[in-house]
């Protein structure tokens, strides 16, 4: 008899009953690598709720519900050419259970508690998985939000944090995603954090992220793709992904477009995306999925 849940109520009868098989499914789940690739990767990001992000484009609580979230994801993990996903253990957990891991690279989401409109968001503390607890569960890596406000004191905090994390991950041969990000508040303190996504700003948060840790052989980073990106990848030979964008502000076909131009550089090897694939504005999530794989296959 399979040991994976055939329901998500289901799901929660295993929770109160056999917490225990959470880990043997780990332990037990068929696993590809990024060795098993040819280093370039379409991956799944469902880490935004976590911290309290719940918004795509102008629904404000689209990822509200869990269980709608992860018949999306589901839908989307399922489609030929996508390699893995990235998330919390609350989520990453709800889909080992349903059996949606299987054959999966997976990439465990690190400091979540920097919530989003807190006013210490910028102190972005590692709330979600540590290195050994990625390690035992048998993922690929970590993920963490390195946002750099000068301004902001408890930007020395991430830094810190985000080098330890990158040290920690390396120890485990573990890779360690960087998605650093040059901020501020425009508005003044307790205001939005805005990033800067000139090609200026992003080629200074390249420098400082890729020097943070003891060692940089696993560090892999998360970039936006802004203009200009033939001189931003020329800030660093790590090996990249790239993030979604903004579903509220970016045209699906322009945003595509835009992630065909940084996927032409040699060292982008692939693009980390959730909300945009997601919830796509006419809900067809295979469609804009399979649109995206082509882009890299």
């Amino acid at each position: 008899m399979s040991e994976f849940a055939t329901s998500y109520e289901d799901v929660t009868r295993i929770r109160i009953e056999d917490p225990a098989r959470i880990a043997r499914l780990a332990a037990s789940r068929s696993r590809r690598t990024v060795a098993d690739t040819d280093g370039t990767m379409m991956i799944i990001a469902a880490d935004h709720p976590a911290r309290g992000a719940l918004g795509v484009g102008s629904r404000p609580t689209a990822m509200a519900s869990r269980t709608e979230m992860l018949d999306r994801m589901r839908e989307a993990l399922a489609v030929p050419g996508v390699d893995g996903v990235l998330g919390t253990a609350d989520v990453l957990e709800d889909l080992l259970l349903l059996g949606a891991l299987e054959d999966k690279i997976v990439f465990a989401s690190m400091n979540r508690g920097g919530l989003q409109g807190g006013s210490w968001e910028i102190e972005d503390r590692f709330t979600a998985y540590d290195a050994a607890s990625i390690k035992a569960s048998g993922f690929d890596g970590g993920k963490m939000l390195t946002r750099i406000d000068l301004q902001d004191d408890r930007t020395s905090f991430i830094l810190e944090a985000t080098a330890q994390g990158v040290t920690d991950l390396a120890r485990h041969e573990l890779i360690a995603m960087v998605e650093p990000f040059w901020s501020s508040r425009p508005g003044g303190p307790g205001t939005k954090v805005v990033n800067d996504l000139s090609p200026e700003a992003v080629i200074r948060s390249i420098h400082v992220a890729q020097g943070l840790g003891a060692t940089s052989a696993y560090t892999w980073l998360k970039l936006p793709a802004v203009d200009d990106m033939e001189r931003v990848m020329d800030a660093t030979t790590l090996p990249t992904l790239i993030l979604g964008g903004d579903p509220a502000q970016d045209d699906p076909a322009t945003l595509r477009a835009t992630w065909k131009r940084a996927l032409d550089r040699p060292n982008v090897r692939g693009l980390v995306v959730g909300r945009t694939l997601l919830y796509p504005a006419d809900d067809d999530v295979n469609a804009a999925v399979a649109a995206s794989v082509a882009m890299i296959r």
